[in-house]
């Protein structure tokens, strides 16, 4: 069975992540790229031949019936109607993380996507980092002993506006980076040791004239004790350990992004030797005192959220990520804001 694959957006990422991860996967067919720039168009059309470029959605849904799935790389605030568009048309969808700007919205879909019967999934293409697996790893093998905080970070220096859509202050746009940034930073949190039963926030803005914001911090109390802290922001010019995890009998402490990114944009594609490799300069450390032990990264892996994809189409395997997922990555991110704005820690039933 080929997967045959509508793709809403050629920017980022469209051409970036979406469109080579999926051009990889055995089953899925890249069938229409849906883009108006005159650049994207040239672009998609270069480098995907076989893919029809057509300049609507309306264009695109005209011809449910030679689509299986649509992919869904637009603003956040065109995300809901896109995606309601696809459901009734009887595609299965995946969506950008956030998968909407409100976890009343991401219920709306999901009950949408279930009423027809299609498959809706969120690409939280963040938990296949090679140092996120790393950690994942080194939990799973207890090598750290019973954790105590998570420390996690995605930080930029970046301190000019640009114009962008993620820099609209209005609800409905779904900006700031709390929802972007933070989306993945909780997902990964919660991977790890759960739904949190407390938040407490502080989410700023920052840079002059900003209306959205680029400054935050989300703190979270899991179940088992267990105290995640989360940074996100636009304004840091030394930047901090992406991981820090403190456990009882060692600490694992690692510098960097995950590489596939950067790779994915300079060209590099899945099965290209050296994909998803960090160099062992760039490696993470256990770190005992004054004693430390460098750990080898494990390889990124971007393309397995499109493999499972495939599998759950195809022979109803699990989602790679469940719509449930990204609602309460959502609600987490809603009790931070009303924490943020509060003041107080926010309580979550757990």
């Amino acid at each position: 069975m080929t997967i045959r694959v509508g793709l809403v957006g050629f920017g980022l990422g469209g051409a970036v992540f979406h469109a080579p991860l999926i051009e990889a996967t055995p089953g899925l067919s890249l069938s229409q790229v849906v883009t108006t720039d005159p650049t994207r168009v040239a672009r998609a059309r270069e480098r995907y031949p076989s893919a029809r470029v057509v300049p609507d959605v309306e264009t695109l849904l005209s011809s449910a019936d030679e689509l299986d799935l649509v992919v869904v790389t637009t603003p956040n605030r065109s995300h809901v109607p896109i995606a309601l568009g696809a459901v009734e048309a009887g595609l299965h969808v995946v969506m950008d993380k956030p998968i909407a700007p409100s976890s009343a919205d991401a219920r709306r879909l999901a009950t949408a996507a279930a009423d027809r019967g299609v498959l809706l999934s969120v690409f939280q293409n963040r938990r296949w980092d090679g140092d996120f697996l790393t950690v994942r790893r080194l939990l799973d093998e207890g090598a750290l002993g019973g954790i105590v905080r998570f420390e996690s970070r995605f930080e930029r220096w970046d301190p000019a506006l640009d114009g962008g859509w993620r820099e609209l202050g209005a609800p409905e746009e779904g900006g700031g980076m709390l929802l972007d940034l933070g989306s993945h930073l909780v997902d990964q949190a919660i991977r790890l040791f759960g739904p949190p039963t407390s938040v407490y926030a502080e989410v700023e803005r920052r840079r002059p004239g900003a209306e959205a914001d680029d400054d935050g911090f989300v703190a979270l109390v899991h179940p088992a004790g267990v105290r995640s802290h989360l940074w996100m922001s636009l304004v840091v010019g030394a930047l901090g350990p992406r991981f820090r995890v403190l456990g009882l009998e060692g600490a694992f402490e690692k510098h960097g992004l995950d590489p596939q990114e950067q790779q994915l944009q300079a060209g590099m594609v899945p099965g290209d030797e050296g994909y998803g490799i960090e160099p062992r300069e760039r490696w993470g450390e256990i770190v005992r005192g004054a004693e430390r032990e460098p750990v080898p990264t494990e390889r990124g892996d971007y393309p397995r959220y499109y493999a499972d994809l495939a599998e759950a189409i195809s022979r109803g395997a699990p989602p790679p990520v469940p719509v449930e997922d990204a609602i309460l990555g959502l609600e987490v991110l809603e009790a931070a804001r009303r924490s943020a704005e509060s003041g107080a820690v926010v309580r979550l039933s757990g």
